[in-house]
């Protein structure tokens, strides 16, 4: 399972532009440079977030875009649900009747993936963007205390 591309180059960018924004709007294009990612995928991205209230911008002769909140006030959840990019485990597409392994019922473990990705938005809604950049992510799940850190023998 992975984060598409979507959310992962649009939490990189606000990281960037958080970081580098020092009271005034930043280019895309140094964002684009700094990040190596396409300035047009990141226009695309950015119309997202700013229709979403997550940055505003500004036109002309250093113009760019700012945060809409101070990075301590964006969680890195609401930057991926605003590009359309919600963590999905599963395979699942109801909408054309299909439920994982076949057209019938749902497979074994649906309930087991549905909840992992409730659980995956969980803790990017607990990550903050200054979470991101003071570095605090390590350390921000929490381990059940009927888990070991050793996997069990075989």
């Amino acid at each position: 399972m992975k984060l598409g591309t979507k959310g992962r180059y649009a939490v990189m960018a606000m990281a960037d532009l958080a970081s580098h924004a020092e009271g005034r709007p930043v280019p895309l294009a140094d964002i684009a440079e700094r990040q190596g990612i396409s300035l047009s995928y990141l226009e695309q991205l950015f119309g997202r977030l700013r229709r979403n209230g997550l940055v505003t911008s500004a036109r002309g002769p250093g113009g760019g875009y700012k945060l809409s909140r101070s990075p301590a006030d964006t969680r890195v959840g609401d930057i991926v649900i605003a590009v359309d990019d919600q963590p999905q485990a599963l395979h699942c597409t109801p909408e054309h009747g299909a439920c994982c392994a076949n057209d019938q019922e749902q497979c074994l473990t649906h309930d087991l993936w549905a909840q992992l990705g409730v659980q995956i938005q969980h803790f990017l809604n607990g990550v903050t963007l200054d979470d991101v950049l003071s570095r605090r992510v390590t350390g921000l799940g929490v381990r059940p205390a009927n888990l070991s850190a050793e996997p069990a023998a075989a």
